[in-house]
């Protein structure tokens, strides 16, 4: 994060319980130090527990007050009132991320591409594989790969031997069709930052081989899931989905082949989402402001 941000945007993302004066409290705020909002989203919950989720983007040109001065004060001048959870960002930092991945090239290859045009606006830091295949394809775009081969019996080693190159260089990590299953350690280390790519409609066809368990049952639809990664397989909480039609005329090669274009979609999209500051956690669901 920038010491002392002075151009672009601020996002700040609230999540509290429900009640009277929330927004008034955070844009009188805002407004006392000069802050022009350029955007704003909330949403309320139903429920005897209702909770808050609101998304502010404000404009860091003319404010009064240096901008980590306005993001330090805001937690004793609001957030201590309305019990919230809060963070500040600056659209001027662009997030690291590290793909993990095994012998799938699609999705790799398209946030390598994304990420090399400025669509997403983040760095890849790295790229990780259980195997060599894909190194070629990392080095196109210049992007360091790493190659921790894994076994059952060798798992804890290389996840910690993951970690060690993780620790302090990136933001997020994304399983880019990593055919590996996270284990607590891991995944505790990274609360809400590893994006997983389901190639299903979940909670449809979890686990393995989805794509033969639709042609089995005749779907007339397939999918794909972006969800963060949590300690139960496939279960986390859901970014993204989409689907695309099929028939009785598609064999399995052709579910495979539509399924990868939607997988591509779907993970851009749950990746920008993260990386833009849209995505409130809560109950194991999620709130995404677009």
């Amino acid at each position: 994060m920038s010491d002392s941000p002075a151009e672009g945007s601020a996002r700040l993302l609230v999540q509290c319980p429900d009640r009277p004066g929330i927004v008034a409290s955070v844009s009188d705020y805002l407004y006392r130090h000069g802050a022009n909002i350029l955007q704003g989203d909330q949403h309320s919950t139903d429920g005897e527990n209702p909770q808050f989720f609101m998304r502010i983007e404000y404009d860091l040109d003319g404010l009064s007050t240096p901008a980590e001065e306005v993001a330090a004060g805001f937690g004793a001048a609001v957030a201590s009132k309305f019990n919230m959870q809060w963070r500040v960002s600056y659209s001027a930092d662009r997030p690291r991320i590290a793909i993990l991945c095994t012998r799938e090239p699609n999705c790799v290859l398209d946030l390598l591409w994304r990420a090399r045009t400025e669509e997403l606006e983040a760095d890849i830091a790295m790229v990780i594989s259980n195997r060599e295949i894909l190194r070629p394809l990392a080095e196109r775009f210049n992007v360091p790969f790493e190659h921790l081969p894994v076994t059952r019996e060798t798992k804890v080693e290389q996840e910690k031997a993951m970690l060690d190159l993780l620790r302090g260089r990136v933001d997020l990590v994304v399983l880019a069709r990593y055919m590996q299953i996270l284990t607590p350690m891991f995944l505790g280390e990274y609360p809400q930052k590893v994006i997983n790519i389901h190639h299903s409609f979940l909670p449809a066809f979890a686990g393995a081989d989805p794509y033969g368990q639709a042609e089995e049952r005749g779907v007339k639809i397939i999918g794909a899931t972006a969800h963060y990664a949590t300690a139960e397989l496939d279960a986390g909480p859901i970014i993204e989905q989409d689907v695309v039609r099929v028939t009785h005329r598609n064999a399995r090669t052709d579910l495979m082949r539509l399924g990868r274009e939607v997988e591509r979609m779907v993970l851009a999209r749950a990746v920008r989402w993260h990386i833009e500051d849209r995505v409130l956690v809560y109950d194991n669901k999620t709130v995404v402001f677009h």
